[in-house]
């Protein structure tokens, strides 16, 4: 779910705000809210025996969950900065004028 959501917000607000700490706090925002719901789901899952997310040992840390959370998290960054780069190079073009008598 929060690929999901990186895959669907993080560029366009990148590219669409022009200002980037708004387009990072605006992501920080829907990660939180979807990365609280899917640990909710998984953690249900993992009442009913799954162990497709957690491990059934509650001693043990989740690293693995940890691990690709927080991956998905940075590449969530990296497309905001991506995005917002390729706005402003492209807001920026040169509007000299053509000489087209030459």
């Amino acid at each position: 779910m929060v690929a999901i959501i990186t895959v669907l917000f993080a560029f366009p607000l990148g590219y669409f705000l022009r200002n980037r700490t708004s387009a990072y706090l605006a992501y920080v925002a829907i990660y939180a809210y979807s990365f609280t719901f899917q640990t909710l789901y998984l953690l249900r899952d993992w009442i009913g025996n799954s162990s497709s997310a957690f491990p059934r040992d509650p001693d043990k840390l989740p690293l693995g969950y940890l691990a690709v959370t927080a991956g998905i998290y940075a590449v969530g960054f990296l497309l905001i900065t991506l995005a917002h780069h390729l706005a402003a190079k492209r807001r920026t073009r040169s509007t000299a004028p053509v000489n087209l008598d030459a």
